[in-house]
This record gives structure tokens, C-alpha cells and sequence, in this order.
């Protein structure tokens, strides 16, 4: 049995192929193209042929792709969403849409109601809840919108009202009619919820679009026994049914894939992770083999969100930043790149323009490319730029480290090549021969994942029955997602106090992992 992952960059694609032992086999990186199918169908067609694979044993295949963060930042093939808010009047002063770009307000058609309802802290109604009002709404919205987002006050704590109007909806709006539920999508915070539930919604005919490309590629090359899964944004994967309700659990999958493919790589499970690509270096954190989360609210294509997504550091340097030097013999490094168009102006490839790749040539660090072009930079301004390089890099590790020690650091990426021999805080790089398409392997190791957060009070709730509820919850997720049930283990538990909630109130989220599901694939 063989596993395909791919991963989609903004410069490039990347392809693998695992055996049943998690073996790499092949890899291959191919130019990302406009229209997504065409760069994945060529990525495949590489690795397939690069070895003479029999694709009919390629059993499962993964993407991890920026597609949903693409559309939301380019405002591109997002749907028309109806939110209705269950915090009427309660909520009133602060209405949907608070603080979005006006442009991405009109794409998604800027329809919202606010219905009477929602929850107390402590789980009990603000006002009565008005079933007339959601349905007098549905009806007047029918043919309107292309998925509904519902969010209701403190459903954190109790989501039987999100429940019941996603329920009407399906019953006026069709069965099959998306919907999308804030107790299922962020955390706490209304507003933040609020705006990760709508962005959900909007991402639903481009989760169609990326499924649909993905499959057609497969089919293309024949492959028709792969079971097709997608990447989240916390190192795990998810049926394509799951996407389909959660498809904004895809964004910020690609840094997720490196992390999780440097992990495997290097067999570290605590480290730092440094992915240099063509434009860019992301810096992420590894803890316990997965991706540290960030613990700040995430900013999407100038909308704020507070669901997960893994703590990444982006800087300005990548193998095609563009190295300048002034009359004075100063030297500059980016953050403007040449990104995919490196092999046309490198002057390693015979371009016009001085790049990071080319110092690093210069320097002896790689061997791409013809050496003889980049004999006249000067050994001088080579080693200027290399030291700030190495700055760039130094400093983005110092703020991603949670302290003054020496840390692991494992490189990875496909320009990785411009990184120094050693950093100042580092106390060792480990890179491997894979180390380029590491996200494309981070994506074809992936466990099934499963994640659940809900608001307690310890007061009157045991936590032991806390803890079990809501570990009982992320398997139930994980089981939604693909995973098969006596797999299934938890990987992280976390409890958070709310202070200025009484009764010993405390957020607790449990995350799980389990093994692919091989029954529900046959």
C-alpha cells in the first residue's frame, strides 16, 4: 500500500509518495499553477512516474492546500452567508460584520438578524428563545444565501439553541444546505466566534472546488483506489465529508505540514522548526511531536478569528530574496523576492538579479545552478550578506523562544540552502535529504484528528466528569473526521480559570489523534 501527499504552496507544489512503512519512496516539487488542478496533476504525474509506481496501490491521498486562505485574502469564490446571532437583546450594541473590511461584508451579502435568546455564564436563558423569528427569517432568505452561520451567546456552555436552528434550516432550507454552528468552530468570545462561524460558511463552494480539482487529478492519473483526505491547521487530517462541514479548519495547514513533516524527519519532538521557501521563512514550535498553538486571536484577510491555528512566525527571507548592495559597500536582504521566477533571474540560472541562492553558491553552501556565474560577487559583500541572513534567522528564533537556553532547531524547506552552518541561540540544525518537501510528507504521516473545547463549572460539574465529557467529545469529532475508534488517544489536555466568572469556571479543550479508519475507506 502506498500514501500520496500533497501539499500546495504559494510558489510551489510539492509531491510524495510513502510506502506502508511511512518509507519515502519519491518525491518531486513542481511550480504551483493558477488553477491549482493542472500544478497538483503534474506534481502527481512526477512522483508517480519517477519510479514506476502502480497507482492502483495507492490506497490514501492527502492535500494540505492555502486555498481557503487564499479566498478570504483575495475575496475570491466566497459564498453568500445569512447569520443569525441567538443574543437579542443582549447583544444589539455590537452587530455582525463589527470591524470587517466593508469590500468582504458585500461579497458575503451583509444579511445578519439578531434573534432573541442565549445563554447566561452559567448555561441559563437570557431571554426566552423565538423559534417564529428564526423561521420568519429562513423564509424570507431562501434562495438568497448559499450557507447560514449561527452563533449564539455563552454556546460554549450550551449549544441546544445553535442545535435547534440549524435543524429549522434544514428543514426550510434543505437538508443538505450548509450550516455552520460557533460551538463547533471557535471558542470563547462571541465576536471572534462569530466571524470564524461566517468565514466557515463563506469557504464552502471553494472546499467544493479544491475536493473536486483533487479528485479529477487523481482520476487523471488513474489513481481510483485513494481513500482522499485533507489537511487541519493542527497537523491532523480529516475526511473529505468533515472538510466539507469545517472547511476553515484548512487554513494554515501548509506551516502545520512542515512542522509536523520536520517532526518525522528528524524523529525530534521538541524543537523549533525553521521552513525557508522561496519568499518566506516560517518559524514554528514543536511541542510533543505536534504544532504549538497560538494562544493570540488569528487575523484572516483583515478579519479577527479565535479558533485554532498553530503559532507561526513568518519573516521576509526565503531562497529568492533579493540581495542589494549600495554604493557604500552596505549590503541589504529582501523582504522583496523573486519566489517561483528564481530559475529565470538568479544569476546562478543566468538571470540579472542577486539572490540569496546565489550567496549561498558563492559560499560553498549548496551546488546549484552553474557556480561559474557568481564567481564575481565578492567575498566581502558574500559574507556581508550571509551575516544578515543569519540575523534575520536568529532573530525570528529569539522570539519564538520561550527562553534564554540554546534550542533544537530543525531546517527544512526548499531554500533551506541559504542557511548558515550555525546560528547564535541554536545548539544544533538538523536537516535532512527530504528536508524540501517536508510539508508534502507532514501531510502523508498525518493522524486523523479530533478537538473539542467547552466552558465548565467545577462548582457544580466534577472535574474528573469534565475531563471525561470533553475527551469523550474530541473522539467523537475524531470519528466524524475518519478515525477508527479504539485508536484513539488523547494528545493534549488543557484547562484555562475564567476568573471573572464564578462558581470555578474553566475552559477545558482536549485534543485527540487516532489511526485512518481502513473499514469506513472499503
Amino acid at each position: 500500500m502506498y500514501k500520496l501527499g500533497i501539499d500546495v504552496g504559494g510558489t510551489n507544489t510539492d509531491a510524495v509518495i510513502l510506502d506502508d512503512k511511512l518509507n519515502v519512496l519519491v518525491s518531486a516539487k513542481t511550480h504551483t499553477t493558477k488553477d491549482i488542478e493542472t500544478g497538483i496533476k503534474n506534481a502527481i504525474h512526477k512522483v508517480v512516474n519517477g519510479k514506476n509506481i502502480d497507482v492502483q496501490q495507492i490506497k490514501q491521498a492527502m492535500l494540505g492546500t492555502t486555498q481557503a486562505t487564499n479566498a478570504i485574502v483575495e475575496r475570491k469564490n466566497l459564498g453568500k452567508v445569512g447569520i443569525l446571532r441567538i443574543g437579542y437583546p443582549a447583544t444589539a450594541s455590537v452587530l455582525p460584520y463589527t470591524e470587517w473590511p466593508e469590500d468582504i461584508t458585500q461579497i458575503l451579502s451583509n444579511k445578519y438578524a439578531l434573534i432573541h435568546g442565549g445563554y447566561e455564564f452559567n448555561g441559563d436563558p437570557i431571554v426566552p428563545f423565538s423559534e417564529e423569528e428564526v423561521r420568519t427569517k429562513l423564509n424570507e432568505w431562501q434562495g438568497q444565501i448559499d450557507g447560514l452561520a449561527v452563533v449564539g451567546v455563552f454556546s460554549s456552555i450550551n449549544d441546544d439553541q445553535e442545535k435547534r436552528v440549524s435543524a429549522i434550516a434544514h428543514e426550510i432550507l434543505g437538508s443538505d444546505f450548509p450550516v455552520s454552528i460557533s460551538s463547533s468552530i471557535g471558542s470563547i468570545g462571541l465576536i471572534g466566534r462569530e466571524n470564524a462561524t461566517i468565514l466557515n460558511a463563506a469557504l464552502n463552494k471553494v472546499i467544493k472546488n479544491v475536493t473536486h480539482g483533487f479528485s479529477h487529478a487523481l482520476a487523471d492519473e488513474k489513481i481510483t483506489n485513494a481513500t482522499v483526505y485533507l489537511c487541519q491547521n493542527d497537523g491532523t487530517l480529516m475526511s473529505l465529508e468533515y472538510a466539507a462541514k469545517y472547511p476553515i479548519l484548512t487554513i494554515g495547514s501548509g506551516p502545520t505540514n512542515s512542522i509536523r513533516g520536520a517532526a518525522y524527519l528528524s524523529k525530534i519532538k521538541n524543537a523549533l522548526t525553521v521552513d525557508i521557501g522561496g519568499t518566506t521563512s516560517d518559524i514554528g514550535v514543536l511541542t510533543n511531536g505536534f504544532p504549538r498553538e497560538s494562544s493570540k486571536a488569528v487575523t484572516v484577510g483583515g478579519v479577527r478569528t479565535n479558533f485554532r491555528m498553530p503559532d507561526v512566525l513568518s519573516v521576509g527571507l526565503g531562497g529568492g530574496t533579493i540581495v542589494r548592495v549600495s554604493d557604500d559597500g552596505s549590503v541589504t536582504v529582501g523582504p522583496d523576492s523573486v519566489g517561483y521566477a528564481i530559475t529565470e533571474k538568479a544569476l546562478v540560472f543566468g538571470g540579472d538579479t542577486l539572490t540569496t541562492t546565489d550567496i549561498a553558491v558563492r559560499l560553498g553552501l549548496c551546488q546549484i545552478g552553474d557556480p561559474k556565474l557568481v564567481e564575481s560577487i565578492d567575498e566581502d559583500t558574500a559574507q556581508k550578506a550571509m551575516r544578515k541572513i543569519a540575523a534575520i534567522l536568529e532573530d525570528g528564533i529569539d522570539q519564538m523562544k520561550t527562553s534564554a537556553e540554546d534550542v533544537e532547531v530543525v531546517l527544512v524547506g526548499g531554500g533551506a540552502i541559504i542557511a548558515p552552518e550555525t546560528l547564535k541561540g541554536v545548539k544544533h540544525i538538523t536537516k535532512s535529504d527530504f528536508g524540501g518537501v517536508a510539508n508534502a510528507i507532514g501531510a502523508t504521516i498525518a493522524s486523523i484528528g479530533g478537538e473539542y473545547e467547552k466552558v465548565y463549572q467545577y462548582a457544580h460539574v466534577k472535574r474528573s466528569d469534565a475531563l471525561s465529557d470533553v475527551e469523550k467529545q474530541a473522539g467523537q469529532q475524531a470519528i466524524m473526521a475518519g478515525a477508527k475508534a479504539d485508536t484513539i488517544k488523547v494528545v493534549e489536555v488543557t484547562e484555562v480559570p475564567l476568573a471573572y466568572a464564578p462558581g470555578e469556571t474553566t475552559r477545558v479543550k482536549a485534543k485527540v489523534i487516532g489511526e485512518i479508519d481502513n473499514e469506513k475507506e472499503a
